[in-house]
């Protein structure tokens, strides 16, 4: 049979499948993102039935599902709202910075690993995925939430924090030496900060250049401008999701309304695919040694997760179940975590990493979105309103007559 009509039933077959499944999900009241990744696991290497011909195309797909996870996440908000959201939430994400990048360190070391395993472990376990988060806020229907801002700065500073980190930890990886590793952080630096001030500056002239009254041509210029972006970012060693959220944070106006109603039906599609890559690009196989010790990291550091979002949410004076929420949300990891651990494998450092990272993302990634929908349960919100209630100070007695 011809490569191209193999390539056409794999991919029509998974995507009815992910289509069943999704519907499977929410009829029972569950984020289909598990069900996409245990999909992946099915299909992927020492899977049941691996998919041979499309790989390749779902690999640049799920790419592109990023992408454009992250500049529907920057059409939600504009240019002003990000830097003040950053300057809000500097303190927020420094706490998170030390609070999920330090057990990953230590965790490296008590493993008998080196100060390079250790760097990349930290990286692991700092960041989590814009991604699946956008994603589950997206499907819980709290993009308008008041603690929806708290989450997005975080994000939002980690996915800048990773465009300087990576740079730095490519090149201790690849061996280069101090000069190079700085050489490689100064053209992060200064791309950033380029992107930033043309879509703080100039966003509304680029918007001025699009027309809503021409869908079609909206749908290809967003769409254009958007890969562009974040293949520039790519090749310049900054992330591509980086770029396609800072494309959002410059569309703005009715051309960022248009364009986040035209982009949902394709975030959906390549979301989709994205989250089946990540299952594919695992061996089942390599996980059993390593399970035990990636659920004891992944249940402290989604712990810390939990506390990095109650406390900035708290420190915007977010109520009790805001908090909550904030930080349930935060606990997946993903696409920057499975970057980290690539480049750790692709350099022949500690062969155990892989397989560790790969356990570490899945179980945070699948029982992420499963919490996150913990605070929507009626028992869940009875206890929390006993907890605010056992919070307040007693009424004050009534003086007698």
């Amino acid at each position: 049979m011809h490569e191209t009509t193999i390539l056409l039933i794999e991919v029509g077959a998974l995507l009815f499948a992910l289509g069943m499944l999704g519907r499977l999900g929410r009829r029972f009241g569950l984020s289909p993102i598990p069900l996409y990744l245990l999909a992946g696991l099915a299909f992927g290497h020492g899977g049941l039935l691996p998919l041979s011909a499309s790989e390749e195309f779902i690999e640049v797909g799920a790419e592109i599902g990023v992408i454009l996870l992250l500049v529907m996440l920057g059409l939600e908000y504009s240019a002003t709202e990000l830097v003040g959201n950053l300057r809000a939430s500097a303190s927020s994400g420094v706490l998170d910075m030390l609070l999920n990048a330090l057990p990953g360190a230590g965790f490296a070391f008590l493993l008998g690993w080196g100060w390079e395993a250790a760097l990349v472990l930290a990286g692991i376990t700092w960041v989590s995925s814009s991604g699946v988060i956008a994603k589950v806020l997206g499907d819980l229907g709290r993009l308008g939430n008041r603690e929806t801002p708290v989450i997005l700065s975080v994000l939002v500073i980690e996915d800048l924090a990773m465009a300087f980190y990576l740079p730095l930890v490519t090149a201790v990886l690849a061996g280069v030496g101090l000069v190079g590793g700085l050489e490689a952080l100064a053209v992060a630096v200064v791309t950033v900060i380029a992107v930033l001030v043309v879509a703080i500056r100039y966003g509304g002239a680029i918007s001025s250049f699009m027309s809503v009254r021409d869908p079609e041509a909206l749908l290809l210029s967003v769409l254009g401008l958007t890969l562009f972006v974040a293949g520039v970012a790519a090749e310049l060693n900054v992330s591509a999701a980086v770029g396609a959220f800072l494309v959002g944070i410059a569309l703005s106006g009715a051309v960022a309304h248009r364009a986040t109603e035209m982009l949902s039906p394709l975030r959906d599609l390549f979301a989709a695919v994205f989250f089946v890559f990540f299952g594919l690009s695992t061996n089942p196989a390599d996980m059993p040694p390593v399970l035990l010790p990636a659920l004891g990291l992944a249940v402290l550091t989604m712990l810390t997760k939990v506390a990095t979002g109650w406390v900035a949410a708290k420190r915007v004076g977010i109520a009790l179940p805001g908090r909550v929420r904030a930080g349930l949300a935060l606990m997946p990891r993903g696409e920057f975590s499975v970057v980290i651990a690539g480049l750790a494998v692709a350099s022949g450092l500690e062969p155990e990493l892989a397989p560790l990272a790969t356990a570490y993302v899945l179980i945070t990634v699948v029982s992420g979105p499963m919490l996150a929908r913990l605070p929507d349960y009626p028992w869940f919100k009875a206890f929390i309103r006993r907890r605010v209630a056992l919070s307040r100070p007693p009424a004050p007695l009534a003086a007698p007559e």
